[in-house]
């Protein structure tokens, strides 16, 4: 006696739609990890040192650049984005910026081949410190993470992006102290005839033989490229704000390997829409959920507590 099995068929658009957005989202990121690795020799002298010494005026004095983290951050971003351009040209995309300053993704990647293939690209920069790197993180847990078809302070809906990625930059200050600017006069950009100017209003000028004598506020740089959700930490980035934080750890964040990387993206999506807003029973006391461990035992998965991966 045979039995009838009733057999449900993928139709064929589906099944190519799937496989090609899946090829897609490989593609992009070998691609972006291969940008990664070259972007070093861009911005770094033979030295380590960072190639950019300062501004220069009409005068041709250098004006060093202060080591306070936000003024490093939007000057490299300044000087990695024309490679950016060639990058998303060279891999067939386009690059469209968010309109307002505090809108993600930093960067939209749009294939020209097909507009509904888009990646959002965070831009990352942190400084290394002696128990690892100082802390960065990795777009809100709010509105537009938790309400993935509107389009509130998000370039586009967070669901019409295959990917979430993080492009990092970590770096060593070279004088944590750094509160003031130089000025230069570099004597190999001077023509024959021109005189050195020797005070710049009531400052100092000195004067140098070479550019490269001038030391650099920043050296040492190590750059990658992360799936967000695989590098992300379990608790937040920043006190009042509703930013998910992500791995301390240099190793970790290259390899990917945050708290959630052994379990998956759907339970970072979880965790993170009901992150202090879900409660349990702790101890007799009903608190809320603010770590992956008491999220596994509030889902009743604490089998899966072995999967929650430790920064190394």
């Amino acid at each position: 006696m045979f039995i009838r099995r009733k057999t449900v068929l993928l139709k064929p658009e589906l099944i190519i739609d799937f496989m090609t957005k899946e090829q897609y989202k490989l593609q992009f990121k070998k691609a972006l990890d291969l940008f990664a690795d070259k972007l070093r020799s861009y911005v770094s002298t033979e030295t380590g040192e960072w190639s950019v010494k300062g501004f220069i005026d009409v005068y041709k004095n250098i004006y060093t650049i202060s080591s306070d983290t936000k003024i490093v951050s939007k000057i490299l971003e300044i000087h990695i984005f024309p490679q950016i351009i060639q990058f998303a040209e060279q891999i067939g995309y386009n690059i469209i910026l968010t309109e307002q300053q505090n809108y993600y993704p930093d960067l939209t990647f749009v294939c020209k081949k097909d507009e509904t293939v888009k990646f959002a690209v965070d831009l990352k920069t942190t400084y290394r410190k002696k128990s690892g790197i100082a802390s960065f993180t990795l777009g809100s847990h709010g509105a537009y993470f938790k309400e993935r078809n509107k389009q509130k302070n998000i370039q586009f809906p967070y669901n019409q992006y295959l990917g979430h990625y993080c492009l990092g930059i970590i770096y060593t200050r070279t004088d944590l102290d750094v509160s003031e600017t130089e000025i230069y006069s570099v004597h190999e950009l001077q023509e024959e005839y021109e005189t050195p100017i020797k005070k710049v209003g009531e400052r100092e000028v000195t004067t140098v033989k070479y550019l490269k004598s001038i030391t650099s506020v920043i050296k040492d740089f190590d750059f990658f490229a992360a799936e967000k959700w695989k590098i992300a930490s379990d608790k937040q980035g920043s006190g009042n704000t509703a930013n998910i934080g992500c791995a301390l750890n240099l190793k970790d964040l290259k390899a990917e390997n945050g708290i959630f990387s052994q379990l998956g993206e759907d339970w970072f999506d979880e965790y993170w829409m009901n992150f202090d807003s879900a409660t349990i029973l702790k101890n007799g006391k009903t608190i809320k959920i603010k770590s992956l461990e008491d999220f596994l035992e509030f889902k009743g998965r604490t089998d899966l507590l072995n999967k929650i991966i430790k920064e190394s």
